[in-house]
């Protein structure tokens, strides 16, 4: 399986998954069958059973996650999320917009964590959250107004669609009536 990705899962689920794969093993089973049993790559039972032979059950414990870890602590997520459902304004900014600059000041100010803004949009999409855009709308704005416009100035002014006219074909393709016929 060249390109494979790291299997989805926990880590006590992958190390089961492992301990499976020696079960087979030590019944007999080839590494072929094995793989192809547990949906793994035959490198993988392979070096699972190196590591079973060289070190035993402890070979087969979950190994550290690659990469940088989080800097956000999952325990943490809950109390961001009850900071943000409660609004910008309740955060001490003077609109009620998030944006991902304010919300990498909260992450610093409240839960000392640096995030850059870039980053902040994956964190939120994959809570379920989405970008929004909000309308922009006058202050001074007045509903009853508008709504009294559209309903008695507006019709009185649209422009109404002709009821006949010349058809919509265009000049060079339109036969006058004087004009011989090919």
């Amino acid at each position: 399986m060249l390109g494979a990705m790291r299997p989805h899962g926990a880590p006590s689920e992958l190390e089961s998954r492992r301990r499976q794969a020696i079960r087979l093993l030590k019944t007999r089973k080839g590494v072929s069958e094995v793989a192809r049993w547990l949906g793994a790559a035959k490198s993988s039972v392979s070096r699972w059973w190196a590591e079973y032979q060289k070190d035993g059950l402890r070979g087969l414990r979950p190994k550290p996650v690659p990469g940088r870890p989080r800097k956000l602590v999952p325990s943490q997520r809950p109390r961001l999320l009850r900071v943000l459902a409660r609004g910008a304004v309740a955060a001490g900014y003077s609109t009620d917009l998030w944006t991902t600059q304010r919300i990498c000041e909260v992450l610093r100010k409240q839960f000392g964590v640096p995030y850059h803004p870039d980053y902040i949009g994956p964190l939120l999409r994959s809570w379920g959250w989405s970008w929004q855009k909000p309308e922009r709308r006058a202050v001074q704005r007045d509903e009853a107004a508008i709504e009294h416009w559209k309903t008695s100035a507006w019709p009185r002014i649209k422009k109404r669609r002709k009821t006949w006219g010349p058809s919509r074909v265009p000049r060079r393709k339109r036969v006058s009536a004087h004009s011989p016929r090919p």
